[in-house]
């Protein structure tokens, strides 16, 4: 497993137009971040355990709560449309 660096990030594929994107890509891009949000919460639980930054950690939470809400927009982005 990698290890998460803060700074170092793929960052929200959400934030930009992704109309474009195919399912084969979503389904990449969610793979990606996936992983992220796990080493975020690795390195989270290990912060809280060494009594570390309470200020960075409040950083990485509100990043791991992006990523949860990226990942639920892009899942739903797999699920066609049914006809009403």
């Amino acid at each position: 497993m990698t290890a998460f660096t803060p700074g170092r990030h793929a960052g929200c594929v959400c934030s930009i137009s992704v109309d474009t994107y195919t399912p084969q890509e979503i389904a990449e891009r969610l793979v990606v971040l996936r992983q992220e949000h796990r080493e975020l919460d690795v390195t989270i639980e290990r912060m809280a355990a060494n009594g570390q930054d309470e200020l960075e950690a409040k950083r990485l939470k509100r990043r791991k709560l992006q990523l949860k809400d990226c990942i639920a927009r892009l899942e739903d982005m797999l699920i066609p449309d049914e006809p009403a």
